[in-house]
């Protein structure tokens, strides 16, 4: 081995087998060479032989596999301390002892900082088992990240290739005092001193594993100690940045993920008194870290979570957190040009939390379209006795401005000949948008979590725009939301039946019909000739039915 290695590879391990056999024979026979790398392996105490399966290995490769022993000490950050006092490399490499890397992958990390003259280098991560990793990081390569203008904020684990440099310049360790999120401290100051950051998507790096039995630390660690865990990381970034941009990058992720997963699928099952602890941490954390600009980055499910717990609002919160669970999505509360998500909680007096807590930020077409659903399609006539056809729907949309003709509305659009009916979508800016027929009569009503809609569109106008060349015409649901408009196709429902009626003297054939699901009004003329062989076929009918 070269007197001073390009990469030392520290491997804190616990109870990791048969994981650390898989993870200690990619690193042995990495391409790099065992001329160019050592690898560092404290076992924290383990009892499964995984302390055995270290000395065995150790055995077979003297000068490149090291094994240290120590009683065990609760959490990674020990044992990766401990090997970094001795560590000789250039650049320092982290791997979980349940995971490992693909073939090249420390000879590529290496060449990629040496070329990029790089202080921080992380090659692209797969999940296995169902372990998540954020892929979006690794779309492309890219010789310089920072932690405000990339996906790097959430992906913040030590898994990662580092310059010894660095970190011993800056004093780096991890955190004894916590059994997990241990290296986001240490991850983060790098990332923040470091002069270049690189991520490498041209190759399968690291391979994230999830034991089968879930057994990883930071899946067996109890919710409060994981809350602890997360406020001191929350602090500790805090602490290093200055307030900004990439501070709040970095707090939103925080709240999101650390403090914001405390309040998951499992709160509604802890006991009482937990619950309570729990919004009593939140609530510190929450009233000293989440700004206003930090909570409109959050997503609407972890802002309106950490508001209710920040209230101690607990029953609310579990009613949320199951609703999500079971697929309910909240009504959406339209008040003016604003909508937000009616979850437990919103406008009530009692917990006097800003409707911003509860407010859609984005575009939300998929929403409104999943809250649609056509009660029936009828034919019926109007109070002057013309023929309409009436089309009843409910939308999960409540509030005042839902009962507002003009923000939510049936509306009837021309096709052109062979064009699909278009799905949800949201009307952007330049669309040619097809004038719509006029004059549907529309009445609403609110009931429960929803409006009750119901449109007459009279005939005459549909006759008029096949006159005018339109032989299709979609049925949709509109709202204008801050100034932009949601296009909902309206379901066909129910029996459909077509009808004939006469304008000025033609007859035409009106018919609702379903095409994929959505309802389109189809319009053609009846040739004179076919009327009357019809009219003859019923008379000749009708005078059989009396000579007998």
């Amino acid at each position: 081995m070269n007197a001073v290695p390009d990469v030392s590879v520290i491997v804190a391990v616990y109870n990791t087998m048969p994981y650390l056999t898989t993870c200690l024979t990619s690193l042995l026979e990495q391409s790099i060479g065992p001329d160019r790398m050592e690898i560092i392996a404290v076992d924290d105490g383990s009892t499964d032989g995984s302390g055995k399966e270290l000395d065995r290995l150790a055995e077979q490769y003297p000068g490149t596999l090291h094994v240290m022993h120590q009683p065990n000490s609760g959490g990674p950050a020990a044992p990766s301390n401990r090997a970094l006092e001795v560590a000789a490399g250039r650049y320092v490499y982290f791997i979980g002892a349940d995971d490992h890397l693909g073939p090249e992958a420390l000879e590529r990390l290496v060449k990629a900082a040496d070329e990029y003259d790089s202080d921080v280098v992380i090659g692209k991560m797969v999940g296995v088992n169902g372990r998540w990793v954020h892929a979006p990081l690794f779309k492309s390569t890219e010789p310089e990240v920072r932690l405000d203008n990339s996906e790097l904020a959430w992906s913040l684990s030590n898994c990662k290739l580092f310059r010894r440099e660095l970190i011993e310049r800056h004093g780096l360790r991890y955190r004894e005092d916590m059994p997990v999120c241990s290296d986001q401290p240490f991850t983060i100051e790098a990332c923040v001193r470091a002069r270049r950051i690189s991520v490498l998507a041209d190759y399968d790096y690291y391979y994230a594993v999830r034991r089968a039995d879930s057994s990883n630390i930071t899946f067996r660690t109890s919710l409060l100690t994981h809350l602890a865990c997360g406020v001191e990381v929350l602090r500790s970034t805090a602490g290093l940045m200055e307030a900004g941009p990439a501070r709040d990058t970095i707090l939103t992720r925080h709240f999101h993920t650390e403090i914001g997963k405390i309040v998951g699928d499992d709160f509604p099952g802890l006991d009482r008194t937990v619950q309570e602890e729990i919004c009593a941490v939140i609530k510190g954390v929450v009233d000293e870290f989440l700004t206003d600009s930090v909570r409109s980055r959050l997503g609407i499910r972890p802002r309106v979570r950490l508001s209710l717990a920040q209230r101690g609002a607990v029953n609310e919160l579990c009613a949320a957190i199951t609703m999500d669970g079971e697929g309910i999505d909240p009504p959406i509360v339209i008040d003016g040009d604003r909508a937000y998500s009616g979850y437990p909680g919103f406008a009530d007096e009692r917990l006097a939390l800003s409707d911003d807590c509860f407010a859609i930020t984005g575009y939300f077409t998929n929403r409104i379209a999943k809250g649609v659903e056509t009660s029936s399609v009828d034919w019926s006539t109007d109070a002057a006795g013309r023929p309409t056809l009436t089309v009843t729907a409910r939308a999960a949309l409540v509030g005042p401005s839902a009962l507002d003709p003009a923000i939510v509305r049936i509306v009837v659009a021309p096709l052109a000949d062979g064009k699909k009916v278009p799905g949800a979508r949201r009307r952007r800016a330049g669309d040619q948008v097809p004038e719509p027929v006029r004059h549907v009569i529309r009445e609403a009503s609110q009931h429960g979590a929803g409006t009750d809609i119901r449109a007459q569109i009279p005939v005459g106008p549909l006759v008029a725009a096949r006159i005018s060349g339109t032989r299709r015409l979609s049925v949709r649901l509109d709202v204008d939301v801050a100034g932009t408009t949601y296009e909902i196709p309206v379901a066909a429902g129910g029996a459909l039946s077509q009808s004939r009626h006469w304008h000025r003297g033609r007859p035409y054939r009106v018919s609702p019909i379903e095409e994929k699901g959505r309802l389109v009004i189809a319009i053609a003329p009846i040739r004179p000739t076919r009327v009357v062989k019809q009219r003859l076929r019923r008379s000749t009918a009708g005078a059989g039915g009396k000579s007998s």
